[in-house]
């Protein structure tokens, strides 16, 4: 039996909150889309954990849960940070891997509250 979406994403948030890019990874199928709207779609495991070991190395990033709810294949989940920044994250999860994620959140205000260069206009 596979572990439900929330199980999965409870996974998740822990992995993520111990900063290990190696077991985030493997919570995705080989496939997997990860898009965080801010940014362009990243596609495939391989191309997951270097964004998270890429995001881990340029800042201090914590994710407190708000709420998760599921429903069907489909995880949901709105968190906080300790700054204050908010967002939520879509998962959408077969087979007890994520195949897609969404995230919203505010890129500019993330960049401000970590010292990190803004885009240039």
């Amino acid at each position: 039996m596979n572990p439900s979406p929330r199980t999965v994403v409870t996974a998740w948030v822990s992995a993520f909150n111990r900063q290990d890019g190696e077991a985030l990874a493997a919570m995705y199928a080989e496939d997997a889309v990860n898009h965080q709207v801010a940014e362009a779609p990243v596609v495939g495991r391989e191309a997951i954990r270097a964004m998270f070991a890429a995001g881990f190395a340029a800042a201090e990033m914590v994710c407190l849960v708000e709420n998760l709810f599921e429903e069907g294949e489909w995880a949901i989940l709105e968190w906080r940070d300790p700054l204050g920044l908010r967002g939520c994250g879509f998962f959408h999860v077969v087979d007890g891997h994520i195949v897609f994620q969404r995230g919203y959140w505010d890129k500019l205000t993330f960049l401000r509250q970590h010292g990190l260069p803004l885009p240039q206009e």
